[in-house]
């Protein structure tokens, strides 16, 4: 049963299977585990960047595509869903109806890129995502009246995920059924059959053809794939799975604006991740954007309360400031890479053959 759930795609290391099993339950458990909005929050944006993630190494990992739209779909589905409840009454209608556009536009978007520019190798590619994506949160920027420009739009939900809304009278285990766990299981959910469906298609043989296409292209096509058709399908594939991660990461924050959503901060937060994971291992995703997002809201603190410990010794104490948390995190981000070249999912694999093969 596990095995078909996971397309016969199995973690092949127990430490690697016990580590997502951890991550699987906390984040399936967070609203009783935990309280407060921060906690909350941290579980639900994990749930989304693991989709985000696994989505793009679609393109990096398992097709070998380099790039840097991938935050403009995710934009565009966002911006599709915030734009649909703000225009008028907050209905699920709206909702799905700004949904289906944003990933009409995703569709659209994802082809014209795909026909006129996978047809260029490498950084030309490259380039060219890159000035699209500009280009479109330069755009959203200034269709104030539209899009709310810099600052962005808060929008209202339908009633059933409002934070006033209860389910039921009595609490479930200390928690209160109440919209805003609703709309973290939405998200949960919505998340874990996104990444299932990824896991099943890189799984299957058209994923094994994209392997092949990065791999080596010339013998794809010399044994008669199409490549340009299957990196163009790859190319779409992944926008639509980020265009659906970006709906509900606007469903969650209630809020949508160009530096969230279509910044270039969040792209190399994807880069990092997928490096830190492990590319081509969808698994990557999952420990990459858990350990990238808790360090990201929570190294800060600790800092600060380190510095706050070390008081009395003041070259410590100013090295461990909060305000030089991204410096740390960039030292975590190189160690990261010294210790696991392959990522920390590639080399727990790689380990456990390496045991199989020494036992042998």
């Amino acid at each position: 049963m596990l095995n078909h759930l996971l397309s016969g795609d199995l973690p092949r290391s127990r430490a690697l299977a016990a580590t997502l099993l951890l991550i699987l339950l906390g984040l399936a458990l967070a609203p009783f585990l935990t309280s407060g909005a921060r906690p909350l929050n941290t579980a639900a944006t994990i749930c989304i960047y693991i989709v985000l993630v696994a989505s793009y190494d679609l393109l990096l990992g398992y097709t070998g595509i380099v790039s840097f739209a991938h935050t403009m779909f995710f934009g565009i589905g966002a911006y599709g869903v915030g734009l649909g409840l703000s225009s008028g009454e907050p209905t699920w209608g709206a909702a799905f109806i700004g949904l289906l556009l944003a990933l009409l536009l995703t569709l659209v978007l994802a082809l014209v890129v795909g026909l006129f520019a996978l047809r260029v190798r490498a950084i030309f590619y490259a380039m060219i995502t890159l000035a699209v994506a500009s280009s479109f949160a330069v755009l959203a920027s200034q269709l104030s009246d539209l899009t709310g420009g810099e600052d962005g739009k808060t929008f209202s939900v339908p009633e059933l995920l409002t934070p006033g809304f209860r389910l039921f009278e009595s609490e479930l285990f200390g928690r209160a059924i109440d919209g805003k766990l609703i709309t973290y299981y939405i998200v949960f959910i919505g998340c874990l059959l996104l990444f299932l469906l990824l896991l099943r298609l890189v799984n299957s043989p058209f994923g094994r053809v994209l392997q092949a296409i990065r791999e080596n292209e010339f013998r794809a096509e010399a044994l008669g794939y199409r490549t340009v058709l299957y990196r163009i399908w790859a190319n779409v594939l992944a926008a639509l799975v980020a265009a659906l991660a970006g709906a509900l990461m606007a469903l969650w924050l209630r809020y949508v604006g160009p530096k969230t959503m279509l910044g270039f901060e969040v792209m190399t937060d994807i880069l990092l991740i997928v490096v830190i994971g492990g590319m081509g291992t969808m698994y990557g995703a999952v420990v990459g954007a858990t350990l990238f997002i808790i360090a990201q809201n929570y190294l800060k603190s600790l800092m600060a309360e380190g510095s706050a410990a070390l008081e009395g010794v003041p070259f410590l104490a100013e090295a461990l400031h909060p305000d030089r948390w991204m410096l740390w995190l960039g030292v975590l981000f190189v160690l990261s890479i010294y210790f696991f070249p392959i990522g920390i999912v590639g080399k727990l694999r790689l380990r456990k053959i390496a045991a199989r093969a020494a036992g042998k």
